[in-house]
């Protein structure tokens, strides 16, 4: 890692824990950030093969280009599930400590973006989705997560 890429986790750290995660929460959300991507880049196809759902179970399997099928663990899923966690930890944090010194603060919501191509991971705060638009359209105004 280099010193343009130490400067800009830092910033991003920086920014999540202004946000009220803590410095582990932001660094698990850039993992989550990143294992999600992975599985995005795996759904659309590498080399090798993809992933895809079976229909029946919501299994994933990976299916290679000569046909052959073999289950993989679904991490997609427990990234998911991570990240719900963490989100869910912050803003009821957040709440408790804005109750005890009278100050509003509102949720944060996060976005995956199934795109490979970019981040797959944003972090919305209120204000960066107007009210009526839905959040595909403009989810780039949160916080991106790499």
């Amino acid at each position: 890692m280099n010193k343009r890429e130490r400067e800009r986790l830092t910033a991003q750290e920086n920014t999540l824990v202004s946000l009220g995660f803590t410095a582990s929460e932001a660094d698990t959300l850039r993992r989550i950030s990143r294992a999600l991507r992975r599985w995005h880049e795996l759904e659309c196809g590498t080399d090798a093969g993809c992933i895809e759902r079976d229909d029946a179970t919501g299994r994933p399997r990976f299916i290679s280009y000569t046909g052959r099928r073999w289950p993989v663990a679904d991490r997609e899923r427990g990234a998911l599930r991570r990240l719900g966690r963490i989100v869910g930890l912050r803003n009821t944090r957040v709440w408790a400590a804005s109750d005890a010194h009278a100050v509003h603060v509102h949720a944060v919501h996060p976005y995956v973006q199934t795109d490979p191509r970019g981040a797959a991971l944003y972090i919305l705060r209120p204000g960066d989705v107007p009210q009526g638009i839905k959040p595909e359209s403009c989810y780039t105004r949160g916080i991106c997560v790499y």
